[in-house]
Parts: structure tokens; C-alpha cells; sequence
């Protein structure tokens, strides 16, 4: 009986390290691709874990290219740049599914600080986002490419040039329909008709001549802040070097803007009209004479100083912030030799 379990006993130990050793041989190129494939079905990005790391990522043999992003999403993390990072890796990776889904050339993968922290110390990674490109050549302790973030922004299409210079495949980016512009240009509409209908028995203020100056004028600087391109790219507000933790509001790329560097911009732009238009009134205000040497003209200015005073205070307004904005400008395009009064 003994010798019986023994040897029912030696067949199972057999047959476990039988499996074991089946489960710890690695993938073929053709089962990579078909989970690779599988997985692109379902959804556009892959959540690496520990085994998917090593087997699709890290192993040979592989004739893809796969862009991992490293991240920290939760919430504990201080990581700001971190969710709209991803969510613009997430567009170009669901551009890149709908445009290509046979092609079985470049896939897009994600490591998410919580989940697999043992990952983040194979890479020596102590910041986040990151992006990798892991060509089919990279074996080992090979380093692969990585995409800076600081010089050329973390939108989806920048991401997307990143994928072409080392993969040749060009991603179309489709960005999901935002419904909530139209929804505020319609309320927007609703409230100047009502405010139009309540005051349509007094409506002198729509010939006035300085509102709807005004009202130019903010379009104008809405449009030169660049205004538009955050509503197209929807960039943070600001960004947080993470070595540093250092705060910017000028980001230091020609690619790349933030929002708060568009509300500097305007408000540069802003001062500065505002300087030309004291210089023009002050001029305006001062009483011209005829030839018999008489006065002529407004008997009262419309300022409480001196029109020689508003008009140095209207130059050196002009002077002071167009120096601001010229080193603005001269922060983002290295080596632009022109300057002010600012560097």
C-alpha cells in the first residue's frame, strides 16, 4: 500500500514540474502577436504587469515596437501632468487601433506606479510620466529611446511624431467629440438675446463706439494669446518639473503651450494696447490753436494729469511689457538674438 502512494505520489510531483516547466517557456513571436492582437481587440492600451513585462516587452524573439508609458494615476501621487499625459497617450494609441488594427507593427502599453512599482525600479525611474519606445532590437540591458517631454510637449500629436521617427508609421489623431463648446456658444447666444430683448426699448449702448472697440480688442487677444490651441490641445494650466518640483508657467518649448502662459500673453498684450491708447489720447486731449495763436479745441481734459505725463506713462507701459514679451518669447526660441530691457 505504502509503495502504491509512493509512486502515485512521485507521478504527481512528475507532472508538476512538467506544467511548471511549460508555463516558464517563453512565447513564440506568433503567440506575442496573437496576445498582442487579442488585447488591441478589446482595447487600445495594455496594462503591464510583472509576466506581461517580461514576456512582451523584455523577451526575444519580437519583430514589433511596443510604447510604454510610465505613470502614477493614483490619486496619493503628486503627479499633476500625469492624468492629461496619459490621456493623450490614450487618444494616440485609440487613433492608432481604428487606423491600423492588422498591421502588427507598433503597440502601446502603460505601467501604473500602484500596480507594478517593482517595474519602475528596473528602469531606475524616480519620475513620472515617461514614454519608451522598445524596438523589436532592444534586448537586455539595452537602453531604449525615449521621448522628451520637456522639449516637445505630451499632446498626441507630438507622441505621434515620436511614433513615426522610429516606427515609419504615421497615426492620423482622432480626438472624441467635445459637445461642450457648442452647448456654451448656444447659452451664450440665448443670454445676448435675452439681455437684447430686455433693454430693446433702450438700445443707444450698440452705437456706442468704445464698446464695441472693446469688444474687438478682446477678441484680438484672445486669438494672439492663443486661446484656440488649448481649446485643441487641452494643455495643464501649469507644469511641475518633477526633479525640481520647481512650479512653471511658460512652458520652454515652441511645441507646447499652458494655459497660464496664454493668460500672461493676453494680459502682456492687453498693457500694452492700453499704453497706446493713453499716448493717443493725452494727444487727442491737448487743445490745438489757430493761426491767430488762439486756442482751440476741448476746454477740459478728459484725465486728471497733465497730457505730458499720460503720454510718458503710455510709452513706458509700452516699453516695460513689451520687453516682458519679448523674453517670453526669447524662453521658448533658444537662441533668438533680439532683446529689450529684459533677457
Amino acid at each position: 500500500m505504502g509503495g502504491r502512494l509512493g509512486g502515485i505520489f512521485a507521478i504527481f510531483i512528475a507532472c508538476a514540474f512538467f506544467y511548471l516547466g511549460l508555463a516558464h517557456q517563453p512565447l513564440t513571436l506568433d503567440e506575442k502577436v496573437k496576445t498582442l492582437q487579442d488585447w488591441l481587440i478589446k482595447r487600445p492600451l495594455i496594462n503591464l504587469n510583472q509576466e506581461r513585462w517580461r514576456n512582451l516587452v523584455r523577451s526575444q524573439p519580437r519583430n514589433y515596437s511596443v510604447f510604454v508609458m510610465f505613470t502614477a494615476l493614483s490619486p496619493g501621487v503628486s503627479c499633476p501632468i500625469c492624468k492629461p499625459a496619459y490621456d493623450e497617450f490614450h487618444i494616440l494609441a485609440n487613433s492608432y487601433r481604428y487606423a491600423y488594427p492588422e498591421l502588427k507593427k507598433a503597440y502601446f502599453a502603460v505601467v501604473d506606479y500602484e500596480e507594478a512599482p517593482t517595474l519602475f525600479q528596473q528602469m531606475n525611474l524616480n519620475t513620472a510620466p515617461v514614454l519608451y519606445h522598445f524596438g523589436p532590437k532592444v534586448t537586455g540591458k539595452k537602453k531604449p529611446e525615449q521621448m522628451d517631454f520637456q522639449r516637445h510637449g505630451f499632446d498626441a500629436d507630438a507622441m505621434s511624431r515620436f511614433v513615426a521617427e522610429y516606427t515609419e508609421v504615421n497615426i492620423r489623431v482622432l480626438r472624441p467629440p467635445n459637445y461642450a463648446a457648442p452647448v456654451v456658444v448656444l447659452l451664450l447666444i440665448m443670454l445676448i438675446l435675452g439681455l437684447l430683448y430686455m433693454k430693446r426699448n433702450n438700445l443707444e449702448f450698440l452705437y456706442n463706439r468704445n464698446s464695441w472697440g472693446l469688444f474687438c480688442l478682446c477678441i484680438v487677444f484672445i486669438f494672439m494669446s492663443g486661446q484656440m490651441w488649448n481649446h485643441i490641445r487641452g494643455p495643464p494650466l501649469i507644469m511641475t518639473n518633477p526633479n525640481t518640483r520647481e512650479t512653471s508657467f511658460i512652458h520652454g518649448s515652441t511645441q507646447f503651450q499652458l494655459v497660464a502662459e496664454t493668460y500672461i500673453v493676453a494680459a502682456l498684450y492687453a498693457a500694452i494696447t492700453a499704453g497706446f491708447i493713453l499716448m493717443a489720447d493725452a494727444i487727442d486731449s491737448k487743445p490745438k490753436k489757430d493761426t491767430d495763436g488762439k486756442s482751440r479745441g476741448k476746454d477740459k481734459t478728459t484725465s486728471i494729469f497733465p497730457p505730458n505725463v499720460v503720454v510718458y506713462v503710455g510709452l513706458g507701459m509700452v516699453a516695460v511689457f513689451f520687453s516682458l514679451l519679448l523674453s517670453i518669447f526669447r524662453s521658448k526660441y533658444q537662441g533668438y538674438p533680439y532683446l529689450f530691457l529684459f533677457s
